[in-house]
């Protein structure tokens, strides 16, 4: 179910009390990874913009979390570091908190950050 929160904060006060730590987590790691980028809830999902463009985003599903990495190059460089995970086209689900290797998550943002490359 897509949510309708108007904010990131509240976004995850709605999902299970299992995810949150982990959400809460995330959250901090993209503000301090993604500076001078916008924070807001966009289809249903916390999303960070520069430009007027998603450049990541964040869903928790119904039996995994969604992490958007938008930058193809980006995503690309770290495919081999994200081995065992179910991967798409600048998506990586994890099925469980355990799951996340956050050294990943961080370099993720940071080379999101650097990049220049254009969204997928």
């Amino acid at each position: 179910m897509k949510s309708t929160a108007a904010t990131v904060v509240s976004y995850i006060a709605e999902q299970p009390n299992e995810w949150q730590p982990t959400l809460k987590k995330l959250r901090a790691a993209c503000r301090r990874h993604l500076r001078n980028y916008t924070e807001s809830m966009a289809y249903g999902m916390a999303s960070y913009d520069r430009h007027g463009q998603t450049e990541v985003a964040f869903a928790k599903q119904a039996r995994y979390l969604s992490l958007y990495i938008l930058k193809q190059p980006v995503f690309d460089a770290h495919r081999s570091q994200l081995a065992g995970l179910s991967l798409g086209k600048g998506c990586i689900r994890y099925r469980r908190p355990d799951q996340i290797d956050w050294n990943v998550v961080s370099s993720l943002l940071a080379d999101t950050w650097a990049s220049d490359d254009v969204i997928c």
